[in-house]
């Protein structure tokens, strides 16, 4: 006779309903579920952890540097090379669990993970940092598309939210912890990697316990030729959020490759704990503005997102060029909360339009805008320092350059919005969908 289901809607585990089979052996060992709310939790956890193990590196950067005799176009390079293994992974893998579900694709995710972190903690030269940047960076991008569209399948508003908080919180709390174990515990280039080493196998175990969320179909095989189809229905809101979406990632390329060495500048300290504490200023402040307003449209979260950016970068040009500290922060916090707003904005908007077998393809290709963004400007800022007019020269027109993507996104936003009114004059006052 087959099992019944629990009654209790958030108990923690619950049993699977499973055929009669012949094997007493079987019936035995009846298999124990982690329910919706809890799996939830787990995707949850997944992508924050994820994204921390991306940002734990970064203040540790100056410490690689003067151990092993880097220059700052290296530093840059190997973020660089994070950005692109992410984008490969995003080509090929990004679809993939559409089609073979999304505990395949996280299992095997969670596990490289680990083995990201092994290699980190064991590097001892540039080619290990680069050789365990690609895993992880290939691990991330697989993940993505899987774990967005896993947290959907199971609660579509949070899951929302989640797809946009949880990458902020990650990146706040990946470099503000990894910063503070460098200066206050032992070991700096290996606790951190193997306290996470260690979750990314208990995420594992828990993965194994989830039930899986989507349909698997044909076609595997074929999703593993890089492809960017976007159903109809999205390509539209897909063209309108891509401006905000480049801005806000080239913000966080700007921070991620040059962030860490201004702060030091100057603030005139050498401490690790600094290019954390900068990270975590903005990626905390996007986490928040997004919980702020996750009530309101998408239109109204991308208008805050682009003004923000605008004024916190704004402020951030004159804390350059007078080395001012409390300046840079103050402008770090009004810009990362556009960041935030702005990928919420761009995630609400193209997700309302998917259906369950099209959310982890389309998601993956959000991100692959999002990458491209941040990766490509941080590598050729990284030249322009060595190249150029040096660390200040080049903070002062990259910020400059996300100003003017920031300032192309609100002019795109603000003229779509007349272009439908004037088409539609009774249409009512923002009416942009709020799913």
């Amino acid at each position: 006779m087959s099992l019944p289901t629990p009654t209790r809607p958030f108990a923690l585990f619950a049993p699977s309903v499973s055929r009669p089979r012949a094997s007493s052996a079987v019936s035995a060992g009846r298999v124990r579920r982690l329910s919706d709310r809890a799996a939830f939790a787990l995707q949850v956890s997944i992508i924050l952890f994820f994204i921390a193990g991306s940002s734990a590196p970064t203040p540790l950067y100056a410490v690689y540097q003067a151990a092993w005799g880097l220059s700052p176009v290296t530093i840059t390079v190997v973020f660089g090379v994070y950005a692109l293994a992410v984008l490969a992974a995003l080509l090929v893998f990004g679809s993939l669990s559409d089609h073979v579900g999304r505990r395949p694709i996280l299992l095997a995710t969670t596990v490289v993970q680990s083995v990201a972190m092994v290699i980190f903690a064991t590097a001892h030269g540039l080619g290990a940092l680069v050789a365990a940047r690609v895993v992880q960076g290939l691990a991330t991008g697989a993940a993505a598309g899987a774990v967005g569209a896993g947290m959907l399948d199971l609660d579509r508003a949070k899951g929302t939210v989640a797809n946009a908080v949880a990458p902020m919180i990650g990146t706040a709390s990946g470099a503000l912890l990894s910063g503070l174990m460098v200066v206050l515990l032992p070991a700096p280039t290996q606790l951190i990697y193997l306290v996470l080493a260690a979750i990314f196998v208990a995420q594992a175990i828990g993965v194994t316990a989830m039930r899986e969320s989507a349909t698997p179909r044909p076609g595997a095989l074929a999703a593993l030729k890089p492809h960017f189809r976007l159903p109809p229905p999205v390509r539209g809101p897909m063209l309108l959020a891509v401006p905000a979406l480049v801005a806000a990632w080239a913000l966080i390329g700007f921070y991620g490759s040059l962030g860490p060495s201004l702060v030091r500048r100057l603030v005139g300290s050498a401490s690790p704990a600094l290019g954390g504490l900068v990270y975590f200023v903005l990626a905390g402040s996007g986490a928040l503005a997004v919980l702020l307003t996750r009530a309101r449209s998408p239109r109204f979260q991308t208008l805050f997102a682009t003004t923000a950016m605008l004024a916190g970068l704004a402020a951030v040009l004159p804390a350059i060029t007078h080395a001012s500290v409390g300046l840079l922060f103050a402008g770090t916090a009004v810009a990362g909360a556009g960041f935030g707003c702005a990928f919420q904005g761009a995630v609400r908007s193209v997700v309302a339009q998917t259906g369950p077998h099209e959310r982890a393809g389309v998601l993956s290709i959000v991100f692959v805008v999002a990458y491209l963004a941040m990766g490509v400007p941080a590598v050729l800022a990284g030249l322009r320092v060595v190249h150029g007019g040096g660390l200040l020269a080049t903070s002062h027109e990259f910020a400059l350059a996300v100003m003017a993507l920031a300032a192309i996104a609100l002019g795109g936003t603000v003229a779509t919005r007349a272009q439908k009114r004037a088409v539609s004059p009774g249409t009512p006052r923002d009416s942009s969908s709020t799913s």
